[in-house]
């Protein structure tokens, strides 16, 4: 019997790894459907915002414009497309494509999570925003839960991450706040 090389050491150490485990849950070709869709939402939103009424008749300063803030977002979604469409092309020029042991544990687990991330955000805008709450609170509530629930199973005790969630929640919360308020000067509920 032949002993293993170093080389498939190696790349048996990486396959095992939780890091390419979490980044092998999608197929090549699944991950390059996706890209197909966010690149499309993406030009899409980039397009809708190109043609918002930019208040040229009320002089407005063009980084107060309705349509900036999506347009930017439109122009990231086709940014993070396109290296989703870059890593996945890669992927599939491999010889060697790792497969997940058990795919149907990680389809539902994916389902499971995106569910939970629709009910979060459901809760949050259906919930939480305009309901007598300050948007820096909302904001900061919604976060934390987020935080805490999505959070991967690590070495970290249940109270580091709970203090984690808070303190991120808590920071992004009035961050996004003022940046709103402040230099796209939207009233947040």
């Amino acid at each position: 019997m032949t002993q293993p090389t170093a080389e498939a050491t190696s790349d048996t150490e990486v396959l095992s790894s939780p890091l390419h485990a979490q980044a092998k849950v999608f197929a090549p070709k699944q991950d390059m459907l996706h890209a197909v869709f966010w690149m499309a939402l993406g030009g899409g939103t980039l397009f809708e915002s190109w043609r918002m009424d930019r208040l040229e008749n009320q002089g407005a300063h063009p980084f107060t414009v309705p349509g900036l803030l999506p347009g930017l977002l439109g122009v990231a979604l086709m940014f993070f497309a396109a290296l989703l469409m870059l890593r996945s092309w890669g992927r599939m020029q491999d010889a060697v494509v790792a497969t997940p042991s058990d795919p149907d544990t990680q389809t539902s687990s994916a389902q499971w999570r995106t569910g939970l991330v629709l009910a979060l955000c459901v809760g949050f805008t259906g919930g939480l925003v305009g309901r007598g709450l300050p948007f820096w609170a909302a904001a900061a509530i919604f976060l934390t839960v987020a935080i805490g629930v999505l959070h991967p199973k690590t070495e970290l005790s249940v109270s580091r991450v709970v203090i984690k969630a808070l303190l991120i929640g808590v920071i992004a919360g009035w961050v996004i706040t003022l940046v709103f308020q402040e230099f796209f000067l939207v009233r947040l509920p």
